[in-house]
């Protein structure tokens, strides 16, 4: 019988790093893929999409999308909409679970507790969902390795919960549940902006309302989540 591996992907949005002001939280998003479901489809489905857009061989970065920052500065409105719906279509359509870890740096001034808190968050998510990752022989952990100190808190805990544990450090651009995983990301912050009613300018242009964003966008994604 074939081993049964689950692919992570993983992403996060923040700096691994004491608070500033303007930097207070700190969240990693988690997709799960079984490779043993086909979504080369999916892929294909988007990656068609994107050169409709004018955006071949393009990650999609939520947040500066929504923000209007780099590269998307000189993008209308209308566009910079229809690309972000076309990574949620794709996402929302796809055999892939998600979770995530949110994280408040002011009540962690330390980096060393920021890492332990992570780690701590990441051991319980995995210990809560254990009956789903015990389904796997393997599991394969893809990340860029962007943030060191990321790397090392997925390596320990995975590591250490789970057996057959593989990281692999990647290219975002390579794997479009790495785009998943971004707008996870982003997804959990807004989420948690809704429940406070604290989008910004840029956000309320781009989803109108907090209850056009939870009704059209929220609710459809968090069906993936993986409490």
């Amino acid at each position: 019988m074939a081993n049964k591996i689950l692919s992570v992907f993983v992403d996060e949005s923040g700096t691994f790093s004491n608070c500033e002001s303007h930097d207070d939280k700190y969240v990693v998003g988690l997709v799960f893929h079984d490779q043993d479901i086909d979504i080369s489809s999916n892929i294909r489905s988007f990656k068609d999409h994107l050169k409709t857009l004018g955006k071949e061989n393009h990650f999609v970065h939520t947040a500066p999308l929504i923000r209007r920052e780099s590269p998307y500065e000189n993008d209308l409105m209308e566009d910079r909409v229809k690309l972000f719906s076309s990574l949620f279509n794709c996402a929302r359509k796809m055999p892939v679970s998600y979770s995530h870890i949110l994280i408040y740096k002011r009540e962690w001034n330390d980096v060393m507790q920021l890492n332990l808190k992570l780690s701590k968050e990441l051991g319980q998510l995995i210990s809560s969902n254990s009956e789903f990752f015990r389904r796997f022989d393997s599991i394969i952990i893809y990340y860029d390795h962007g943030q060191a100190g990321l790397t090392k808190v997925i390596t320990s805990v995975f590591g250490s919960q789970l057996p057959n544990v593989e990281v692999r450090k990647v290219h975002q651009i390579d794997y479009l549940l790495l785009q998943v995983a971004d707008l996870a990301c982003t997804m959990e912050l807004l989420a948690e902006k809704v429940e406070t009613h604290s989008f910004t300018k840029s956000e309320l242009e781009f989803f109108k309302t907090h209850r056009d964003f939870r009704k059209n966008y929220l609710k459809w994604f968090q069906q993936k989540k993986l409490y």
